[in-house]
């Protein structure tokens, strides 16, 4: 029992030095933070702005997992939105100039122009899907727009049972165009609903999103959420950081590859893979009963 009361408490504690006041050097739209020694916690932070995506935020967010992915400590990240909701999506108001008046010439150059910020603004959730390290996503009140662009980029998706999604693109005139319309259709089952919500931009509220598949794990409130997550966050740490990582990467390679290739490339990848020493130390532990936890291993 005092285990247990000592278990919750640190866990208390850890959840409240995640909550930041403001936004962490060198970012002004992103607050970062360490809950524990090899988990990484991102948190969208312009709780003024709902934490609407500017221009800034598209360029911060890769500068970020650029690091996090060169960084050996972090083995888990964790991403959050600080305030009343995950995020209102993009900030239409600071947006409005890259992508209503391009620069160029003629047609030709404008167009140019503009596949050049597309592609730049898809680069920023590419890169978390890119991240070698498993990115949970922690979603409470609304996800709109750009948000669901974010969240199918993550690896789990957890969200509060106030929480609710909106492909919104259809609503402003635009199809979504970095990530909702190719990732969500591999996150859920169903095409139809797919479809549905991207062209209807209708509401899908948590009970919805975790019968379809869009999150994995509902939780009454955002505090409950931050406690939950970060305690799988603290699991999947605990784990051989080369069965983690090379689990994640074989994952995303399968999605879009067929069954053959999929096999072919995992054959290829554990060839020098299983060659590490974090096989014998699980299989060590396993034998002996012991956890996961118990086990040092070395930084990848």
């Amino acid at each position: 029992m005092l285990s247990l009361l000592l278990r919750t408490f640190s866990r208390q504690v850890l959840i409240r030095a995640m909550s930041s006041s403001g936004p962490t050097s060198p970012y002004t739209t992103l607050s970062i933070c360490r809950p524990t020694p090899s988990i990484t916690h991102v948190e969208l932070h312009r709780p003024e702005k709902r934490n609407a995506m500017n221009k800034a935020f598209w360029r911060e967010m890769v500068q970020c997992f650029n690091e996090i992915s060169d960084d050996s400590d972090c083995r888990v990240v964790l991403v959050s939105g600080a305030g009343k909701i995950f995020t209102a999506g993009i900030d239409l108001m600071d947006m409005a100039s890259d992508v209503l008046q391009p620069d160029g010439d003629d047609t030709a150059r404008i167009s140019w122009n503009l596949r050049r910020t597309i592609t730049k603004y898809q680069e920023t959730f590419s890169v978390i899907e890119r991240c070698p390290k498993p990115v949970l996503v922690a979603v409470h009140g609304a996800c709109v727009g750009g948000g669901v662009d974010l969240i199918t980029a993550c690896d789990i998706r957890l969200c509060t049972q106030d929480a609710w999604f909106q492909v919104k693109e259809v609503d402003v005139g635009l199809a979504a165009d970095v990530g909702t319309l190719q990732r969500l259709p591999k996150v859920i089952g169903s095409r139809s609903l797919v479809n549905e919500l991207a062209l209807t931009a209708r509401k899908m509220y948590a009970d919805e999103a975790k019968s379809s598949g869009l999150v994995s794990r509902v939780f009454p409130d955002k505090d409950a959420l931050m406690a939950g997550a970060l305690e799988m966050a603290e699991e999947i740490s605990a784990r051989s950081p080369v069965a983690v990582q090379g689990t994640k990467i074989n994952l995303i390679y399968s999605r879009d590859h067929s069954v053959a290739e999929g096999l072919d490339y995992m054959a290829l990848w554990n060839m020098s893979m299983l060659q590490t020493n974090d096989v014998m130390k699980s299989a060590q532990a396993s034998m002996e009963k012991k956890s996961p936890k118990t086990i040092e291993f070395s930084k990848l």
